[in-house]
């Protein structure tokens, strides 16, 4: 993460779309699975320490090789891997299924993805850097249309816990893209990732044994819309696949997109979300959600647009692996 990368050649676009795509896919499929094992009595703790524990595992040796031996390069970062592992990685996913307990995966993934607009504000007040009029306009848009989206115009019932569950894990999302953000520090991206991914297990396990966080979990077959299938397999798939195949297909293809375009196949992730949703609960949307989803994915774009070229926000070379993740 030395540099920041937005521009991308034609073979990298070639074999990265691809990745970029795939990474988008398998992030989105982990709220669908995680919702499986709550609903047979999984606590969102015991899901996503599970979770980060196998992400963990699959990529300890993919970070001590991208280190090469420069353990003081871990050491002089160690503030940087706590915030992003505790904050950027594990707080975030663990908000976001804690969301998902309570209201439809497609949902809670649009909230948290209103991150960018939470990164802008976070700006404009902390370091004065003030927003584009594209960018205000787009942040105007996806206000609307997060209003239509949680139904709160027809006067239906809004499940506040999950909003405020969602709201938490778009935080979170919006200190990762802070985090990641932060150039010349040295860290190979897969080594940040390994190294919080692994911090974070270890806080969640401690924090399971003294009691803070809830665990508990049932070896029963989980049922989904499709059938039932063994406990492993949802696990197996939101660690591996969902966690740490999906953030090595984002670090590859966002060094051959470059940030800028990456983020916004990135977005394809909410897409992702809604489908995987529809195929594993038989959750949709209706109309009126529907509206509101696609305008908070406007807005997202033309706030993105609006950011001017050379900032350093333009989300450098993980942003593609985001915050549920």
């Amino acid at each position: 993460m030395s540099h920041i990368a937005n521009d991308a050649t034609v073979p990298g676009v070639r074999i990265g779309l691809p990745l970029a795509i795939g990474a988008a896919f398998a992030f989105g499929m982990s709220g669908g699975w995680a919702r499986g094992l709550i609903d047979a009595g999984w606590t969102p703790g015991a899901a996503v320490t599970a979770r980060v524990w196998i992400a963990a595992l699959v990529l300890l040796i993919p970070t001590i090789v991208s280190l090469r031996g420069r353990w003081g390069v871990l050491r002089k970062n160690a503030a940087l891997v706590a915030a992003y592992g505790l904050l950027a990685v594990t707080a975030t996913q663990l908000c976001y299924f804690q969301a998902v307990a309570v209201m439809d995966v497609g949902l809670a993934l649009l909230i948290e993805y209103t991150a960018p607009i939470a990164v802008i504000l976070w700006l404009w007040l902390r370091r004065g850097e003030r927003p584009t009029r594209r960018s205000v306009i787009g942040a105007a848009i996806a206000f609307v249309g997060l209003v239509l989206m949680l139904d709160i115009v027809t006067g239906a019932e809004v499940n506040v816990a999950g909003i405020l569950w969602a709201l938490a894990a778009m935080v979170g999302a919006a200190t990762y893209f802070l985090l990641s953000a932060k150039a010349d520090t040295g860290m190979p991206p897969i080594a940040l990732a390994g190294g919080g991914l692994l911090l974070g297990a270890v806080a969640l396990t401690v924090a399971g044994l003294v009691g803070i966080l809830p665990m508990a979990w049932t070896t029963d077959d989980i049922a989904y819309r499709f059938g039932t299938v063994p406990w492993f397999v949802p696990v197996l798939a939101i660690g591996l696949i969902a966690t740490a195949l999906a953030y090595v297909l984002g670090i590859a293809s966002t060094r051959m997109l470059g940030s800028r375009l990456a983020s916004f196949i990135a977005l394809s992730e909410v897409v992702a979300s809604l489908l995987f949703g529809w195929l594993l609960l038989g959750q949709s949307p209706d109309l009126l959600q529907a509206l509101g989803a696609a305008l908070v994915l406007v807005g997202v774009v033309v706030v993105k647009l609006g950011e001017p070229r050379s900032t350093a926000l333009g989300e450098p070379e993980m942003v593609s692996s985001h915050a549920t993740m």
